[in-house]
């Protein structure tokens, strides 16, 4: 599988809210480490639980409503026995998964997980092929992913992978809640491989589809590492263009 799809700079740790969002809880900053517990973040109506898996430091991501326990689990991507833990611990009801791309880092739990739980699969159309456990949904941009009370829209961003698929909550107050894959990260863009015609593509997209249209207090969660917001990354991306990577 080689190294994870990181960008090149450090994470973020510590992140500042801001003033608006103080009633969420204050000990989440979006760091977690692998072989370490998963961090909880409570929003109305919503908990996202975050857990750190696998050799290549994988996120995977719990979008649980506090309604009704069940929740869209997002990248299965190692250590099933563990990510099992995660849900039976918070008293979810796993009713879908969301693949967010296909490199295989992000799927070996997915047969395990899925099988354990009878959740449907989710992943973008054209990377669907590409994941060993056949996928209940296919998304293209814009479709919404459903459960429960809560609504989820998915964005195609393609350079990194063909068919990587982000996904983006809305939580009542007008917080948007990004879940990037390899997609984005602090820093920059996913890997592209010197591929000047993906990076255009994977740059161009994010900066279209999240940078023009989300506002900076849009937190980002990414497959990989820690945490950070649009508006840490803003600032940057004539640099990233620049630099082409």
């Amino acid at each position: 599988m080689g190294r994870p799809c990181l960008s090149k700079r450090a994470g973020h740790k510590g992140i500042d809210k801001g003033e608006d969002m103080t009633d969420e809880v204050v000990d989440y900053d979006g760091h977690v480490s692998v072989g370490g517990p998963w961090a909880t973040r409570s929003l109305p109506g919503v908990d996202i639980v975050k857990l750190a898996v696998g050799p290549y430091d994988n996120n995977c991501y719990l979008v649980r409503s506090q309604a009704t326990g069940q929740a869209l689990l997002i990248d299965a991507a190692a250590e099933p026995e563990r990510i099992m833990d995660m849900i039976e611990a918070t008293g979810s009801t796993v009713a879908a998964i969301l693949t967010t791309h296909a490199h295989p880092d992000h799927w070996q739990a997915l047969g395990k997980v899925s099988q354990a739980t009878g959740a449907r699969t989710l992943a973008g159309r054209l990377d669907a092929s590409d994941i060993p456990v056949e996928t209940d949904v296919l998304l293209d941009h814009g479709a919404e992913i459903e459960v429960s009370d809560l609504r989820l829209r998915s964005v195609h961003l393609q350079g990194h992978t063909d068919g990587s698929i982000a996904a983006i909550y809305d939580d009542p107050r007008g917080h948007p809640h990004v879940f990037t894959g390899d997609c984005l990260f602090p820093g920059g863009v996913g890997k592209t491989w010197d591929d000047p015609v993906r990076f255009a593509s994977l740059l161009d997209g994010v900066e279209r589809e999240l940078f023009n249209v989300l506002p900076d207090d849009a937190w980002v969660y990414p497959g990989h590492g820690d945490d950070t917001t649009l508006g840490l990354e803003r600032p940057h991306l004539a640099e990233w263009r620049a630099r082409g990577w």
